[in-house]
């Protein structure tokens, strides 16, 4: 998020996944500028860092160099207009590792209508959409990035949704929803072959062969 008064040293990314419960989710909550102010254990536990190291820390302490810096750009426009927006993000751990998790946040204003603070939950993404889906769109927008720039960047992230006619959520929620039918329809095939063995068994029982 913001990268305002940044002074920790970045670890060195190594090529290895985090090993964590992925059935929990990440909590934190940050100011307007993306101040960390609250990290849940789950949080502290997967990044490595414990919580001291965290407050009044920005939360680009987990960014990770293979996100793409135009994903955040149009996650921030998105938050400042009072919008949540789900975005599938590469985290960096203490340790030099990498987390995938999609966000999810819940804006907090006060009576002025200002922003005061991000709710910020995430959870792990299948890594078969990223394989699939995410990782080759990350890595086409950085290269674009570091040869023309960010708004070339965002350039092609348009037209790259345009030709899907889907927002980026839109394009994020149907890879999940894909992948969620594919592995819903294979563990009914494997439901039928089950069934199916057990009725084999059964009969060969039942006639004694």
């Amino acid at each position: 998020m913001s990268e305002n008064n940044e002074i920790f040293k970045r670890p060195t990314p190594i090529d290895k996944e985090v090993s964590w419960d992925k059935t929990q989710v990440i909590m934190s909550k940050t100011n307007s500028k993306g101040i960390i102010e609250y990290a849940n254990e789950v949080f502290i536990d997967v990044c490595g860092y414990e919580d001291y190291e965290l407050m009044s820390q920005p939360h680009s302490i987990i960014r990770h160099p293979d996100m793409p810096k135009v994903i955040f750009k149009v996650l921030w426009e998105n938050l400042k207009s009072g919008k949540n927006f789900y975005a599938v993000v590469k985290n960096l751990a203490k340790s030099g590792r990498y987390y995938w998790v999609v966000t999810d946040f819940e804006i907090s204003k006060d009576k002025n209508g200002e922003t005061t603070h991000y709710f910020g939950r995430r959870k792990a993404v299948p890594q078969d959409v990223i394989t699939k889906h995410i990782e080759p769109l990350y890595k086409r927008l950085l290269q674009i990035e570091s040869v023309s720039g960010i708004e070339a960047s965002e350039k092609y992230l348009i037209g790259f949704l345009e030709e899907k006619n889907r927002t980026y959520v839109e394009f994020v929620k149907e890879c999940i929803l894909d992948y969620e039918q594919s592995q819903n329809a294979q563990k009914r095939v494997e439901l039928k072959e089950e069934e199916e063995e057990e009725s084999r068994g059964f009969f060969s029982r039942f006639f004694g062969r």
